[in-house]
């Protein structure tokens, strides 16, 4: 196939989305749209790639990660005056110069190759990936000859009614032979209802000298669907999702429903892991095998074991051994390790705190900036008192250590191995190992304290 390059035209504002963000900054599976792009071209093995930016170009460049020479378009006058910019990087590229718009994050790689390919070994000039969808509405429609081929794209505002009633569309992404298309550049002009310089106007050009021009639709229409309004934002979102989910389904995942299911297109599980409904996992998370997770868990940039349960929790940042049990109704905050086999149970917080292997924290329990050893139990109710009022403290507990119900461990204090602390004490001192801290005041009865009715 030779050299390839690409260029990412992504220099607009996209007004339609009502905000001052960069469309092409919009998050979709926990990337933005753009990043998606750049990692498929990344991953078919293209030479070189060209981003165009314009608005908010500082941020783009900021945001989206890979091996990019950024282009600026400092006054956008449409998408063949983009590709001129980016044609003074290119130079005289002895290859195929793929050109792809940056909002159309739900292109896969296959269709790409394919693309590739066709080109190749028909030897085109150029090579248009088309689409047939249910509403062309917006889109360039693209023109056949009677033998089928190419002829030309018109776009919407530019079109009589007969081209507006067809359904094949132009999906923005082409493939051109640089050493013919990019002396055209020069005769790109702006006699159109915009008055931009169209980068469909270069069809129109190498079909006038006669140049052999291919077309290659994508099997699936939405592959090519822009995104140009929070609507489409969504409707994308749920593709993007949809396909994440039955790709880990088929790598060995059971995601028992897809549709209530959010993952992020970082986040890698392990086979024969279950996924149960109203889960949402995100950011650079990795699961273990034989886990289960789920229902209505939310866990965002964390690293589980395998054989972990986790249900009905939250988890941010946190760091989940093997064999570990968290929830219901627990929240691991970030800093928060758990050991293996320990138990996290009901309505427990974990902050910036090492919990030991086989430690119990029950029910109802804070634990935070704290050091906890191995085959611990903190009953119900402990906190660790971590705040003075003007900096946090550090609790450390020992192994094999009991603590009460209701017990307050005010930081900075140790406990150590295998001591005990009495239900309801309010420790404030180091309690010495195997010791037995006692911290309450003695109880009094006040005999027929309470008045007879």
């Amino acid at each position: 196939m030779g050299k390839v390059a690409a260029v990412v035209l992504a220099a607009g504002k996209g007004t339609r989305m009502k905000s001052e963000k960069a469309k092409v900054l919009f998050p979709l599976a926990g990337r933005p749209m753009l990043q998606h792009i750049v990692d498929i071209l990344i991953e078919i093995g293209v030479d070189d790639i060209y981003t165009v930016v314009g608005y908010e170009a500082g941020t783009v460049q900021a945001s989206i990660a890979g091996p990019i020479t950024w282009v600026e378009q400092r006054e956008q006058l449409g998408t063949g005056h983009a590709l001129a910019q980016a044609a003074a990087y290119l130079g005289d590229f002895p290859g195929v110069v793929l050109v792809l718009a940056g909002d159309m994050p739900l292109i896969t790689e296959a269709t790409l190759k394919e693309l590739l390919t066709r080109h190749a070994q028909e030897g085109n000039a150029a090579t248009v990936l088309s689409a047939r969808v249910p509403d062309p509405t917006g889109y360039g429609r693209v023109v056949r000859s009677a033998d089928g081929r190419l002829k030309a794209i018109v776009e919407e505002k530019d079109a009589d009614d007969r081209q507006r009633q067809v359904d094949e569309i132009n999906s923005a992404i082409y493939c051109f032979d640089w050493g013919r298309v990019g002396a055209l550049m020069s005769r790109l002009g702006r006699d159109n209802a915009q008055g931009e310089y169209y980068l469909t106007e270069i069809i129109s050009l190498l079909a006038g000298d006669k140049d052999k021009l291919g077309i290659h639709v994508a099997a699936d229409h939405r592959e090519v669907m822009g995104i140009n309004d929070r609507v489409q934002l969504a409707q994308a979102e749920k593709i993007l999702r949809r396909r994440i989910c039955h790709k880990l389904m088929r790598e060995g995942v059971s995601v028992l429903d897809p549709d209530s299911t959010w993952i992020d297109a970082d986040v890698r599980i392990a086979r024969d892991t279950t996924i149960l409904p109203n889960t949402q996992i995100k950011g650079q998370t990795t699961i273990g095998g034989n886990s289960v997770i789920g229902p209505s868990v939310t866990i965002q940039a964390s690293a589980l074991g395998e054989g972990v349960c986790v249900q009905y929790a939250v988890l941010e940042g946190a760091t989940v051994e093997d064999g570990v049990s968290v929830g219901p109704f627990a929240y691991l905050r970030p800093g928060a390790v758990v050991g293996r086999q320990a138990k996290i149970g009901d309505f427990v917080e974990i902050k910036n705190s090492r919990i030991g292997p086989g430690t119990k924290v029950p029910h109802l329990a804070y634990v935070g900036d704290a050091e906890v050893g191995a085959n611990s139990n903190i009953g119900c109710g402990v906190i660790t008192a971590n705040y003075d009022g003007a900096s946090k403290q550090k609790t450390t507990i020992g192994d094999g250590v009991f603590i009460g119900s209701n017990a307050n461990l005010v930081a900075p204090v140790r406990v150590g191995d295998n001591a005990y602390v009495a239900a309801g004490s309010t420790v404030t001192e180091d309690v010495p190992p195997r010791a037995l801290a006692i911290a309450r005041t003695r109880q009094t009865n006040k005999a027929d304290w309470r008045k007879k009715d």
